[in-house]
């Protein structure tokens, strides 16, 4: 089999963040070669700073160039887009409160949010967040959680999610198994937490628990190490966490997807052989690499897919794991809306800006 069709097999587990405005030669080499079943926006991605109907008509061609050149009629279109500090769009797109704020408000500003996103032709959104806000000097979580106890976090994040859901974008639960409670960023370094399977049960797992009961779809792992419950590795790769709590215990039957593997917690791992096996057979069904981070360099994309490629071959990665990993993504897939990108009516634009101003004071 060429080459090209056994990285293709790893497109099917891959979300990928595109250079710019345009599509750039790498881009185009990837997206043709790979065939990312999905793709993540960010802030650079769009055009700023000029009227509406410009940026959004550039950022439609995008989208269009991004289906021709991965030659996929149905895909994750994907944007992180909690509100407060994780907004990537311009204006008029709303500037909702971060979810702290929220409240009352979670389910309508969520069903809000996913109109405008729709409008955008996005189809997933990696929301709501699922940490509790436990520890005050959070340097990454902190107001982005929808609470800073199991109840009020649980709460928040189940109404976004419904209204998400009500207005039909997808949404993911993150970071599991709960990120809230750490003094580091992930992006930056790799944070440690020392609680037990128990401390885990009776905090973190609640909001998760609860999602999973709504069927949220997809769940995100955290890159954090959690030495008490797995001493070797990080969540993002813990059969421990991912497969025997998240699978067994919690019984969840959706899309794992990684975390951000551009993230310096955890990057320098996935450029060793064999560690994407290690993913795969934890429980990751879904990988995100943004090019967003360190490098919006190309070459680390095909270092993950060539090492899945190898893993393949040698047999340290059971094909048995990818299939029904590909089995769950290509489930969720067909019955993911697909859109494109339209102007949202200046009416319905003014009213979510008056809800954002109404969810600052509720």
């Amino acid at each position: 089999m060429p080459i090209s069709q056994e990285l293709r097999c790893f497109g099917h587990h891959l979300i990928l963040g595109i250079s710019g405005t345009t599509l750039s030669d790498d881009d185009k080499r990837a997206l043709n070669e790979l065939r990312p079943i999905g793709v993540i926006f960010f802030a650079k991605n769009f055009l700023d700073g000029i009227p509406y109907q410009i940026w959004l008509e550039s950022f439609k061609d995008l989208n269009n160039q991004i289906r021709e050149y991965t030659e996929r009629d149905s895909m994750f279109m994907t944007l992180d887009h909690e509100g407060g500090r994780v907004i990537r769009t311009p204006l008029p797109i709303t500037q909702f409160p971060h979810a702290l704020l929220l409240r009352s408000h979670a389910h309508e500003v969520a069903k809000a949010t996913a109109l405008e996103l729709k409008s955008l032709g996005i189809n997933l959104s990696w929301a709501p967040v699922a940490d509790i806000f436990s520890y005050p000097h959070n340097p990454v979580i902190g107001s982005r959680a929808f609470g800073n106890t199991p109840e009020t976090a649980t709460q928040g994040a189940r109404d976004y999610y419904l209204g998400l859901r009500d207005s039909g974008i997808l949404g993911c639960a993150k970071h599991f198994p709960g990120h809230g409670d750490t003094s580091k960023d992930s992006h930056i370094e790799l944070p440690i937490l020392n609680l037990t399977l128990e401390d885990v049960r009776l905090r973190e797992l609640i909001p998760f628990r609860a999602l999973i009961e709504v069927q949220i779809p997809l769940i995100m792992t955290a890159h954090i190490l959690f030495p008490k419950i797995d001493a070797d590795v990080p969540a993002t790769l813990s059969q421990a966490i991912l497969k025997t709590i998240l699978r067994e215990e919690l019984g969840f039957e959706g899309v794992v997807v990684s975390d951000d593997l551009d993230m310096k917690a955890i990057s320098d791992m996935f450029i060793k052989a064999g560690t994407v096996a290690r993913s795969f057979h934890a429980g990751c069904d879904l990988f995100i690499v943004s090019r967003n981070i360190n490098s919006s360099s190309i070459e680390r994309t095909y270092q993950i897919a060539e090492d899945f490629v190898d893993s393949l071959s040698k047999g340290s990665l059971d094909e048995s794991v990818v299939e029904a990993a590909r089995e769950r993504i290509e489930k969720l897939l067909a019955v993911t809306p697909q859109y494109t990108v339209q102007i949202l009516d200046k009416d319905i634009l003014l009213q979510h800006a008056q809800l954002a101003i109404a969810s600052c004071y509720s």
